[in-house]
């Protein structure tokens, strides 16, 4: 209900193809097809897929990457297919914490200030999608934010 209040949409989709460190990111979207289908049809055109694991060469530049404030131009659709990993949305002078875990589907309006952490033991494996490829572009908002709350270790 919290989240509704500031725009975002929260669910659980059915997610029953195991995903592993090792599968691609288009083994991902075939097995996933018909939540993305359904997710285009509302708008969402542009997918890409975010799979990392303990063993992933570039797992503390992804977590870098995330874990700074920033917001998007666009609205983006993230649904969670293994793992799970931290979003945090900074709205007015509230910080809203989201556990978001394998089968949650998350919506967050554009502009909403974000930053998600995947903790430095990573394994997730994401689905996101922006209604075009400008969307997936970050606006990083230079504050420090994310550094006064707890991070994904904490949880």
């Amino acid at each position: 209900r919290e989240l509704a209040e500031i725009g975002v949409r929260f669910e659980q989709r059915q997610v029953t193809v195991p995903v592993t460190g090792q599968s691609t990111g288009q083994e991902i979207v075939t097995a996933y097809q018909a939540e993305i289908d359904s997710l285009e049809a509302a708008g969402f055109h542009a997918v890409d897929v975010i799979n990392v694991d303990e063993q992933h060469p570039q797992k503390e530049q992804l977590r870098s990457r995330f874990i700074h404030e920033h917001t998007h131009a666009e609205d983006e659709a993230c649904l969670f297919v293994a793992g799970r990993g931290l979003f945090n949305f900074h709205v007015d002078d509230h910080v809203y914490a989201v556990l978001c875990e394998k089968g949650d589907l998350i919506v967050i309006p554009a502009g909403i200030k974000r930053w998600f952490d995947m903790g430095e033991h990573p394994r997730f494996a994401a689905i996101r999608l922006f209604g075009s490829e400008a969307g997936k572009e970050r606006v990083l908002t230079g504050a420090d934010v994310a550094s006064r709350y707890p991070d994904f270790s904490d949880y």
